[in-house]
């Protein structure tokens, strides 16, 4: 069936099949990012407010004011555009926002060919089942599904939530990345998300637990796994306990030891605590938007206010302020220095040189303690790569091609 194609410089646009193409080369886009744009490029001929956008990209939920300006940026980067150049999509303030690029349409798709992995960015990480199943100690874990082809699972991190994830900016790319020919197993760890909030124990052996129960209930043999923050702790410690599950472990912005476990001088565990103290007292503030913005430009240095912003919402909606706190205090005290030398399966260790909340020492300790591992140092400040990170589509090719060895 043919579709409207929207065409403007070197991009092409079908806004029924929600792909973008440059010099017939598909484009990556976050979902909603992308949807933005076909919303702003089929009513090129007015002005959209930012109440119908919101009511756009919301689909019956609230969107913050920051959490459009990141999802205007992502699809103003798209196209070559950005919020000072405005050569396509121009700020009308108060009003909103106009497509103002000449465009042409057309009655059929891009003769762009489908990406090598066998469909347009975004395809398979369509398809998606949201699940529970039960940890060792009986605690709900929430576990989802995405896309098709040979399982990758992730392991949980740093406050998700499944039903959110795929639609936040700081995340929905992820999905795009990791689910191209392949099925990504996630899940929400222990204390946030759609898991349980109500956590009981807490301790290194229930979250690897809990990758156990989730690893059952989806039915794996043996899998390559992703570890990313402090996800990757309990990465190293699931493939050293269990070798004959895991393939191949791919360890991003990780670390073997917490920041109190790691401080060598007394200087190291001052500052350490000094981060505790600041975390308990922006938890427990009524108020903890300051803190959270802190707390998110170490994830996200290279970020904009805006973003930091987003991301900071997005915490508040995965987990009460009790459980964050806790989060924070237990991950200090992780250490995985002893089993390490266990792994046995081939290992990719990949860091931002500069990460703001991690350093890259942990990187290099953890590719002295793994066997058989491989580092790989990235240019950048961010913890988490995002999606217009210059190291984001090198991260990807690193991580496709490793696990296809």
């Amino acid at each position: 069936m043919d579709s409207s194609v929207y065409r403007f410089g070197q991009y092409a646009l079908d806004a029924d099949r929600r792909r973008l193409s440059h010099d017939g080369q598909w484009v990556d886009v976050e979902p909603r990012a992308l949807d933005l744009l076909c919303h702003l490029v089929e009513h090129r001929g007015r002005v959209v407010s930012e109440d119908e956008l919101r009511d756009r990209m919301g689909r019956g939920h609230a969107v913050s004011e920051a959490a459009l300006a990141a999802l205007l940026r992502t699809a103003r980067l798209a196209i070559g555009d950005s919020d000072t150049r405005q050569q396509l999509i121009r700020t009308i303030r108060p009003h909103g926002y106009r497509f103002v690029a000449h465009t042409t349409v057309a009655s059929t798709a891009p003769a762009a060919p489908p990406p090598a992995s066998g469909g347009p960015a975004g395809a398979d990480a369509d398809r998606e089942v949201i699940r529970f199943c039960r940890s060792a100690d009986g605690t709900r874990i929430a576990y989802a599904l995405t896309g098709e082809g040979p399982p990758l699972v992730k392991t949980a991190n740093w406050l998700t939530h499944l039903d959110l994830d795929r639609t936040s900016p700081m995340w929905a790319h992820w999905f795009d990345g990791l689910t191209r020919g392949r099925q990504l197993v996630r899940y929400d760890e222990r204390g946030c998300g759609l898991s349980s909030w109500d956590m009981g124990s807490f301790t290194l052996d229930d979250l690897v637990a809990d990758l156990d129960a989730v690893a059952d209930a989806v039915g794996l043999d043996r899998f390559p796994l992703l570890g990313v923050s402090q996800g990757g702790a309990v990465a190293v410690a699931y493939a050293a306990l269990r070798p004959e599950r895991v393939s191949h472990l791919v360890l991003t912005s990780a670390y073997a030891r917490g920041q109190l476990i790691r401080a060598g001088s007394q200087a190291e565990r001052d500052a350490a605590e000094v981060d505790l103290d600041i975390a308990r007292a922006g938890w427990r503030s009524q108020d903890s938007s300051s803190f959270l913005r802190y707390f998110a430009s170490q994830f996200l240095a290279d970020a904009t206010p805006a973003e930091w912003d987003a991301f900071a919402a997005y915490q508040r909606q995965t987990t009460s302020p009790a459980n964050g706190l806790r989060f924070l205090e237990e991950f200090t005290r992780i250490d995985v220095s002893g089993v390490a030398h266990e792994v046995t399966c081939p290992t990719l260790i990949i860091h931002s040189r500069d990460d703001a909340r991690v350093p890259v020492a942990q990187a290099l300790e953890l590719a002295t303690l793994v066997p058989d591992s491989r580092l790989v140092l990235l240019e950048g400040r961010n913890h988490l790569f995002t999606a217009d990170d210059p190291a984001w589509p090198t991260f990807l090719t690193h991580l496709h091609n490793f696990l296809s060895e």
